[in-house]
């Protein structure tokens, strides 16, 4: 057996754990093992030791026996290192496993040696065997990944590869799997990034998991609907990370869906006489509904370029003098950056050939249904003279009552459907938001739904009163405008019967909408409240009260607008000083995108929101809606010649390029 020194031994025990050592001669041995080695195996030397026999071997688990004979020839054959994980059989009967790392060391006579360390990963294999687990029993995809602000996918298990779809690799190519691990975010569509960073924030802000449904991106382009939930824990180097474990509901989602967008269409086919599906994803156009319009036949339930078919109608179909301003509304909400906004698209109106061959004047508006399909409905106008269902608006329902103020506020698009026979009502279809507005949940309207009630009864738990309602089921048509508690800015409201009340078809089916785009702002009288300090440190003040910015980044692109000086600033540019080191993407367009809105959200929380103006992602403070110490300065004004003292947005690195114009200014 090979002799090692007393020193040598207590080195090897001391610091270097589970050493050992083989000799090739006559066959594969120990020779020497550390007293580590010894409690990993629980074996004492004696045990483990021969001159010429392997005692070692019949501790190896018969599965993984194979393992360790193929470590052992690779070293034999003249391998210089190799590394093997088995499992060893314990003394006590317990079952442990180890990682074996050999190297071939030569002695001054020629004889070779091989010196080993074993590491126990019985934990981390526990771990895995827990994974695999998960994998083979459980129908639920699962993945791991970083807190970053980039989250990197650190595990994957196969329920998730197959839900994604990602392909095996083809020779010489980089895996799509290491491609799309750098970055969560390449999974997330882009109109879904904004609410899945805010699921992560939310995690990572209370420790608390979020559960919710959400679509992704598979590798084939298409996309699936998941539901999930989302945990942050310890991963195994002790650093946070986030966790998922996702079920797919694709099928129930569309199919869930396209009832939903039945109903919606059969509901709406009662207001508007034509409605087309534009699908931005394929870029074409049907024809839903259309009154069995010949104008239409070649359209119906038959997508065709949307652009092209589009063109096609509006020159055929559309007056003259018309036709380039329809055209215009249609380019216009073909863009993403409209289409995708939170914004209302605008009304339009035209006078067109309807299915009689006359002119007739028609009103339209897009409907948007997802991120990817809207419906343009049209109707006749109100002020068709050819038109009996419809009245001028009645200006009776602008005089609302503080309490009709708070109900409209949470009111978005929506349709309420009912049927009225001999004075009695009984309710049909009601969207969700709609309910709440005539003062019922969904349940409580399900239930209202089962037999007739008054109409005085039905309307009892909504602050348009009896006498409003009755005029509105009347004259079939009707705005209102109220203001925005919250902002103190006017809105209005549309509401559009089907049918008249008293006329043979009981059905009614009514759809409120807001139409504020259309409603005149009035001009600021008042001078500005708000007054921004540059000079130092910066910060804004509404009156007396200083605006406590939740988020750093949205104050800083504040700043930003304001060291502008009225200038626009598109959403390029501003990524390039709030996050400098880092290019344009995509996923940083969003990041963006969601510092914008939380700068809106906080001026409109102060009553200020009108300071900032915003076109086409472009943004600008109108200075004459502000006061600041900058702006006052560079007038060149006696009274404010004072007020710069040598310090300019003190917390911005950026701002230096404006310091160095001031300073120059001090000198002259």
């Amino acid at each position: 057996m090979n002799k090692l020194s007393g020193n040598a031994i207590d080195i090897l025990t001391d610091t270097v754990s589970g050493f050992h050592q083989y000799t090739l001669q006559p066959q594969p041995h120990l020779t020497y093992v550390s007293q580590s080695f010894c409690n990993m195996v629980g074996y004492t030397p004696k045990e483990l030791l021969s001159d010429n026999a392997d005692l070692y071997a019949p501790l190896v688990h018969p599965a993984d026996y194979e393992i360790y004979a193929e470590f052992l020839r690779n070293l034999i054959r003249g391998k210089q290192q190799a590394t093997a994980q088995y499992r060893i059989i314990r003394k006590d009967g317990s079952v442990k496993w180890f990682t074996d790392t050999a190297t071939i060391k030569l002695l001054p006579r020629g004889q070779k040696i091989i010196c080993s360390t074993l590491t126990d990963i019985t934990s981390v294999n526990q771990e895995n065997e827990e994974l695999r687990f998960l994998n083979e029993t459980i129908p639920c995809g699962f993945i791991r990944y970083t807190c970053e602000k980039t989250p990197r996918i650190t595990y994957i298990n196969d329920r998730m590869l197959k839900l994604l779809r990602i392909p095996e690799p083809a020779p010489g190519d980089t895996p799509m799997l290491d491609i799309y691990s750098e970055s969560i975010y390449l999974w997330i569509p882009i109109e879904e990034r904004q609410r899945f960073a805010q699921f992560l924030e939310r995690v990572n802000e209370s420790d608390a998991p979020v559960a919710g449904e959400m679509s992704v991106l598979r590798c084939d382009g298409t996309k699936a609907r998941l539901y999930g939930w989302i945990t942050k824990s310890s991963g195994r180097d002790g650093q946070p990370e986030f966790q998922s474990v996702c079920m797919d509901v694709t099928q129930r989602y569309e199919q869930k869906k396209a009832t939903e967008t039945n109903q919606y269409l059969n509901a709406i086919s009662e207001l508007y006489d034509k409605i087309f599906e534009y699908d931005f994803s394929a870029r074409t156009v049907k024809c839903l509904r259309g009154q069995n319009s010949d104008m239409f036949k070649w359209l119906e339930n038959v997508p065709m370029p949307m652009e092209d078919a589009t063109e096609k109608w509006v020159l055929s179909g559309v007056q003259d003098d018309q036709k380039q301003s329809v055209l215009e509304y249609f380019r216009n909400y073909f863009r993403p950056e409209i289409r995708c906004s939170d914004a209302r698209p605008p009304q339009i109106q035209y006078i067109a050939r309807s299915s009689d061959g006359t002119m007739r004047r028609y009103t339209g508006i897009f409907l948007k249904v997802d991120s990817n399909v809207s419906l343009y409905c049209c109707r006749r106008a109100s002020d068709d003279p050819e038109s009996t269902s419809l009245r001028d608006e009645n200006a009776s329902l602008r005089n609302m009552n503080e309490n009709m103020q708070e109900l409209v506020l949470r009111l978005t698009d929506g349709i309420v459907a009912f049927e009225i026979e001999d004075g009695l009502v009984k309710p049909l279809h009601v969207s969700d938001n709609i309910s709440k507005f005539f003062g019922y949940t969904t349940d409580e309207w399900v239930a209202l739904a089962q037999s007739r009630h008054t109409i005085r009864d039905f309307v009892s738990k909504c602050s348009v009163g009896y006498e409003e309602f009755m005029v509105l089921l009347e004259t079939g048509e009707a705005e209102f405008e109220y203001t925005d508690i919250r902002t103190k800015r006017p809105h209005r409201i549309k509401a559009v019967c089907s049918n008249q009340f008293g006329c043979n078809d009981a059905r009614q089916h009514v759809m409120l909408y807001d139409i504020t785009d259309n409603v005149q702002k009035p001009a600021q009288t008042e001078p500005p409240r708000i007054f921004i300090r540059t000079f130092g440190y910066f910060d804004v003040f509404v009156g007396d009260k200083p605006i406590a910015f939740r988020n750093e980044k949205s104050k800083e692109l504040f700043a930003l607008l304001v060291d502008r000086r009225g200038g626009y600033v598109s959403s390029e540019e501003a990524i390039g000083f709030l996050w400098e080191d880092e290019a344009v993407t995509p996923l940083t367009l969003a990041r963006y995108r969601k510092v914008a809105l939380r700068l809106k959200n906080t001026l409109e929380e102060y009553g200020v929101a009108g300071v900032v103006e915003s076109v086409n992602g472009r943004r600008r403070i109108v200075t004459e809606k502000v006061r600041c110490d900058l702006y006052e300065y560079l007038t060149g004004k006696e009274e404010f010649a004072q007020l710069f003292k040598g310090s300019y947005l003190t917390n911005y690195s950026w701002g230096e390029t404006t310091l160095g114009e001031l300073q120059g200014k001090l000198l002259l």
